[in-house]
């Protein structure tokens, strides 16, 4: 991932309701697409990665 930039999810659909994801090496944002002047929530590396590793690993799941 691009630091400093913001990426929209691989996961977000053609609806136009997307989530946007910036690595700032310290913290990790996140925001909504469609209002992103709303604000962003903000994670520790070690959380995020934490979401995200459950996450993929609840997806697998049948």
């Amino acid at each position: 991932m691009e630091r400093d930039a913001w990426r929209t999810s691989s996961r977000s659909g053609n609806n136009g309701q997307c989530v946007e994801v910036r690595d700032r090496r310290v913290q990790v944002d996140v925001r909504d697409s469609t209002v992103p002047d709303a604000g962003m929530l903000t994670f520790a590396p070690a959380a995020w990665d934490a979401f995200v590793d459950t996450i993929k690993g609840n997806a697998r799941r049948p």
